[in-house]
């Protein structure tokens, strides 16, 4: 990994804030960093947040070292640029750590002193790619998550910046920056945060003949993405930063899936004396996590371990949730279920029925395996049953779900006037002493002295710290009155809450150098919707520059591209060997809209064109 060396390379766990109950949550989770969006200009235009919002998280946050990146990665108007300026400064003062962009039209502004993040919606998949725009003032890059972890490796290897990869949540079908189906289809461009996802719809396959090849299957809609198993591998890659999706998900989520991945980080880096957390304490957790009980369209490795079949969701593009097995007999007003897994009452559950149709229903009561719907709808013996609402486990994250503390050292000492009492935080090293003038007076019991100082300064229950350590350096058994102590340690609490305070320090941006970008040329593709944006691109050393689509739609060009390929999935791939003879184009179509589907072999990659006219 491409971090200062004799010093551990920090590892971070960065959870998605929809507000700032999640993020609050996040960070009592165990997140090392949390992403939030501002009141405008971010990806996800339902999640924004007040700037008064941002500064409360920042400042929790900041006790425990962790940091506050705040997403504003959509393409801006000219008219928006120096409302976004603005933005940029008061997100800035509330002390926020970084800011997530795509439009480069952000580096010619006149903003302050604050690391810029290179979010995925830039489209980072090459090392040329990733090196311009270190070289450009990134601190971070958040890498594209078709990326395979030779690619992430081969990335790392030839640059220096910081990489950021997504480890759980749902996946975007299309590269990211490069899917223009929403605004083409609906004028809701998913470059400003407004995708109205198509990806997520059912539709038919044709081929070029009008054959029906499959019927109402949801083609486009990925399943989501689980890397857990692979986080030490990521780590050897040269990822530092672990990102859970996610920022229109509850505070549930948050919590679930923090924790989750809090736990198998800590693995990973306790197996590795040259890794370290990126923040300060340790989380105890009061409930077992369990990905499969949150919102999720089952799961996948994605592209990480190279190219596999069913990586889609064809049935349905909402959440199965856990599996829970096959309905065996059907009652008169109730069903049974084959055993394994305790069901509550109240439970939420569904099945796919023989069209592939996601069905739904509540457990109105269960007893052992006998289960009573709230409807009166027959379950069909043999369906396959999964619990997307589990109620025992929702009322567990109802209440307190984790406590993250910060552990200190306590010293206490005598001098010639009184006694000086020190604290000293383990994981980041920093003290701050008291002394305290007092009169000496033996005590009456001598042999519980010590035990009684150890009581009373180790009593710190209400604030973030836990004392790891209580030592004593005292000539005689002197007289402690148990409220002088606990005034002492009340004060040294607040001086070290001050010293850490004052001690942080956030990044500072990266100093741009001189770079040309890889190409000379910038289609469409480029998503360059203002005249800051250009001029960044010319003084950059493009030549051509074309306005993006939310600027002027260009006739006749992919709409998506992806990845993903409907031939390979399906088993038609010609690559694979495969004697499938396709009367191509092949069509998707959804409600008459029809679109053609066009395949790059050579790349191996998919795209998608609109209806024609």
């Amino acid at each position: 990994m491409n971090h200062m060396q004799n010093k551990p390379d920090l590892i971070e766990l960065l959870s998605p804030a929809k507000n700032l109950e999640c993020g609050l949550a996040a960070i009592n989770h165990g997140a090392d960093a949390v992403y939030i969006g501002a009141s405008q200009f971010g990806a996800r235009a339902a999640a924004g947040n007040s700037i008064e919002d941002i500064e409360t998280l920042a400042t929790y946050a900041h006790r425990f070292r962790a940091k506050v990146f705040v997403a504003l990665n959509t393409i801006l108007t000219d008219a928006q640029l120096p409302e976004a300026e603005k933005l940029i400064h008061r997100i800035y003062e509330a002390g926020a750590d970084a800011l997530i962009v795509q439009d480069m039209g952000i580096l010619k502004m006149n903003i302050p002193p604050i690391a810029l993040h290179a979010s995925t919606q830039t489209d980072n998949r090459t090392v040329e790619k990733v090196r311009f725009l270190q070289n450009a003032g990134f601190s971070r890059v958040v890498l594209a998550r078709e990326l395979s972890l030779k690619q992430i490796a081969e990335i790392s290897s030839q640059t220096d910046v910081e990489l950021e990869a997504f480890v759980h949540g749902a996946l975007c079908v299309s590269y990211s920056g490069q899917c223009y189906m929403s605004q083409a289809m609906s004028a809701r461009s998913a470059n400003r945060g407004q995708c109205a996802q198509y990806c997520r719809l059912p539709y038919h396959l044709y081929d070029a003949d009008g054959n029906l090849l499959v019927r109402n299957k949801h083609l486009l809609s990925l399943k989501d993405l689980d890397l857990s198993a692979h986080l030490p591998e990521m780590i050897q890659a040269g990822v530092m930063s672990f990102k859970i999706e996610g920022r229109l998900k509850d505070a549930d989520y948050v919590k679930n899936i923090t924790a989750f991945y809090r736990k198998k980080l800590d693995e990973a880096i306790n197996n590795r004396p040259d890794l370290k957390r990126a923040s300060s304490g340790k989380t105890v957790f009061f409930f077992q996590p369990n990905p499969e009980k949150s919102f999720r369209r089952s799961a996948t490795d994605y592209f990480l371990n190279g190219r596999h079949s069913g990586i889609i969701q064809p049935d349905t593009p909402k959440s199965l949730g856990e599996p829970i097995g096959k309905v065996t007999t059907l009652g008169r007003n109730y069903f049974e279920v084959e055993k394994g897994v305790q069901l509550n009452n109240g439970d939420g559950l569904c099945y796919l029925n023989k069209n592939g149709e996601l069905v739904g229903f509540r457990a109105n009561k269960v007893e052992g395996v006998s289960v009573f719907p709230a409807d009166s709808t027959p379950v069909p013996p043999g369906v396959f049953l999964y619990r997307n609402q589990d109620q025992a486990f929702e009322k567990i994250l109802n209440g307190k779900t984790a406590e993250r503390k910060i552990a200190v050292h306590i010293h206490l000492s005598e001098t010639a006037e009184g006694f000086q009492l020190t604290l000293t935080t383990i994981d980041e090293d920093i003290t701050c002493s008291l002394h305290f003038e007092a009169l000496k007076q033996p005590a009456q019991k001598p042999e519980a002295v010590e035990a009684n100082i150890q009581q009373q300064l180790a009593k710190l229950g209400n604030t973030i710290y836990e004392a790891s350590s209580v030592t004593i350096h005292i000539s005689k058994p002197w007289f402690f009155p148990a409220s002088q102590l606990s005034e002492w340690r009340r004060r040294a609490v607040d001086l070290l809450d001050q010293t850490r305070q004052q001690a942080y320090v956030r990044e500072q941006p990266r100093k741009p150098v001189a770079a040309n970008f890889p190409l000379r040329q910038l289609t469409y593709l480029g998503n360059i919707t203002n005249h800051l944006a250009r001029t960044f691109y010319q003084q950059h050393g493009v030549q051509d520059i074309q306005p993006g689509f939310e600027v002027k739609a260009p006739e006749g060009v992919p709409l998506m591209f992806t990845k993903h390929c409907i031939k390979y999935e399906m088993g038609w791939c010609p690559r694979q060997g495969n004697p499938a003879t396709l009367r191509e184009p092949l069509y998707l179509n959804h409600k008459g809209q029809q679109f053609r589907l066009s395949f790059d072999c050579k790349r191996c990659e998919m795209q998608i064109f609109a209806p024609s006219k």
